[in-house]
């Protein structure tokens, strides 16, 4: 019987990071991470039954040292880096501890996690970095000093990386989403007229079927329209 590839998936406890876990599942083995072990036993029962084998690794992402111990004997074919926070108020109003949460995760964890796993990627002359941005990438708004500034990191990062590992038969991908329906959302707001996670699943499913000898570079998922809901009918 032929070996499944394995995705890597950070985040992987909910949300969006759930819905890559659960598009990769029929086609690969997971290796799920993020820091709820019950969360992602969920989410494991749920890729299991769609054919996956999956191995969950609970890990503080902030933590480089507990990071370079959970993925230490990691093999992986698919690297997808979806894990981020996000707090979004103005910067007069935001304390260090906020802004170093969402550096050290959106921003070192990537470093620490792609380079855990990128040499054997290389050595075997194949892989695929997948890694997840956001508008907020291109864009700037009131409250986005760290957030937006974090995810345009993941545009430079990801573009530079690309350049460097390409000859080597490995690809690195952009996801970069639009207004997902998630719990980054205060309770109470209309969500009706944004994409869903799956939405955003189906994307990196469609990037992982690309041909290996092509790659798309930056995938861009939005809402159609925010004056429209998702079943068609107009909002307001």
């Amino acid at each position: 019987m032929p070996t499944r590839p394995t995705a890597l998936i950070t985040g992987a406890s909910r949300g969006i990071g759930r819905a890559i876990a659960l598009a990769l599942a029929p086609t690969h083995d997971l290796v799920l991470t993020a820091r709820t072990a019950d969360a992602l036993a969920a989410v494991a029962r749920d890729a299991t039954t769609l054919g996956s084998g999956v191995r969950t690794i609970p890990c503080d992402l902030a933590d480089p040292a507990a990071i370079s111990t959970a993925l230490a004997d990691i093999s992986c074919d698919v690297l997808v880096n979806n894990a981020g926070v996000a707090t979004l108020k103005p910067f007069l109003s935001m304390t260090a501890e906020q802004w170093h949460g969402m550096v050290d995760v959106n921003i070192s964890a990537l470093f620490h996690v792609t380079r855990a796993v990128l040499p054997g990627m290389v050595e075997r002359q194949h892989g695929h970095v997948i890694n997840i941005g956001s508008t907020a990438g291109r864009n700037t708004f009131v409250g986005g000093t760290c957030y937006a500034g974090t995810k345009h990191f993941v545009m430079g990062f990801s573009e530079s990386l690309m350049l460097e590992v390409r000859d080597s038969g490995v690809k690195v991908s952009v996801v970069m989403p639009g207004s997902v329906e998630t719990e980054l959302f205060p309770a109470g707001t209309d969500t009706s007229w944004m994409c869903t996670p799956d939405d955003i699943g189906g994307a990196v499913r469609q990037l992982v079927d690309t041909p290996p000898h092509t790659l798309q570079f930056i995938v861009e998922v939005r809402p159609l329209s925010p004056k429209r809901r998702r079943d068609g009918t107009r909002r307001g």
